[in-house]
């Protein structure tokens, strides 16, 4: 009697929300993520009395809760208007969150989220985005903003760096004339928080974003993440551009100055004859001695802690800080100054 073969027996599916999980007769198991995570929770269900698919459920079940913390993860870096995080260990009680891979996605986000608003505003497809980007001295500047560049890349956009810049810099590179003509700034600033921290802002012509469009864009890179859970790309497809705002900015505060004060002798330097001490904190702000008071006719000796230091080794760059203020006090007597200024890090606030 010939003997009898039996056909394969098809794989049995099991009935899941999501991810699809598939039992096959060598009762290994698959798991099959969707292309993009939906950013809602999600709970793996598996339908079936067989031992190994319950414990193979079990643990694509802590996998997916996995993922969906680190989803979170991003969206916590929401700060308001801004996105923060910590960026160095150093902090007692707390992790680093804003990593690399999280910057990128979060820039790629944004430019994506920017070429659409535009879209939807002129409704054809936008023209190519043109994004500057500038920071403070913190450590992880360098690093941060090589992933900014990556994300924003991706994202199709063109982009200048502008470096080492202060606040209301990149607020009038955005909407003055003097500046090229951005689609939009970002820069990379924590303000007077500690050297271990860091985040980003993000300008477009009409302002500052708002907290749901910032909400809105954090989900947006929280489901990019997900999907990734990798490094950052080694390889931008658009190489950055450097350009020099500073200096542009600085020779826009000495007119302002000048057209004020309108010195009837000597209006080219106003302030000949004062003596200013600037303590810049190891910030941004250390240009204002240089590009704008010595040139000015004032004189700047006894200033303090012009270097960019992103340790902040001397005090914290803020001035509401007691050691900051009490320094400058003193370097002002000591010198006999008239006046002694206090920035923080990124020169948006000031004492005197």
């Amino acid at each position: 009697m010939a003997a009898s073969s039996s056909a394969p027996t098809a794989p049995q599916s099991l009935r899941t929300n999501s991810p699809s999980l598939f039992l096959k007769q060598s009762k290994s198991f698959q798991l099959r993520f969707p292309s993009s995570f939906s950013s809602s929770r999600f709970q793996l269900r598996v339908e079936c009395s067989s031992t190994a698919a319950a414990a193979a459920a079990e643990r694509y079940s802590d996998e997916a809760a996995a993922v969906d913390e680190e989803m979170d993860k991003i969206r916590r870096l929401q700060n308001g208007s801004d996105v923060r995080g910590v960026a160095l260990d150093g902090e007692k009680g707390r992790m680093v969150d804003l990593t690399p891979p999280a910057v990128e996605a979060i820039a790629e986000s944004f430019g994506e989220w920017v070429a659409g608003e535009l879209e939807k505003e002129s409704g054809a497809a936008a023209a190519a985005v043109r994004v500057s980007l500038g920071r403070d001295p913190r450590i992880s500047g360098p690093i941060l903003s090589a992933a900014v560049f990556a994300g924003l890349g991706r994202a199709g956009c063109e982009i200048f760096i502008m470096g080492l810049e202060i606040y209301l810099a990149i607020y009038i590179a955005n909407f003055d004339p003097i500046s090229p003509i951005f689609t939009l700034c970002g820069r990379m600033t924590a303000s007077h928080l500690p050297y271990t921290r860091n985040g980003l802002k993000f300008f477009t012509k009409k302002g500052g974003l708002t907290s749901p469009q910032v909400e809105e864009i954090c989900d947006r890179a929280a489901r990019k993440y997900a999907n990734r859970l990798a490094k950052v790309s080694t390889a931008l497809r658009v190489l950055p551009k450097k350009v020099d705002f500073m200096s542009a900015y600085a020779k826009h505060l000495r007119n302002i100055i000048k057209q004020r004060v309108n010195h009837p002798l000597h209006y080219d330097t106003p302030l000949q004859g004062f003596q200013i001490i600037v303590n810049a904190g190891n910030g941004s702000g250390g240009f204002f001695t240089w590009d704008v008071l010595d040139k000015l006719g004032a004189d700047p000796f006894g200033s303090l802690h012009l270097n960019p230091d992103g340790m902040f080794p001397n005090h914290i760059p803020n001035p509401e800080d007691k050691i900051a203020m009490s320094m400058t006090q003193s370097a002002v007597l000591q010198n006999n100054a008239d006046l002694g200024i206090v920035f923080d890090t990124d020169v948006d606030r000031s004492g005197v």
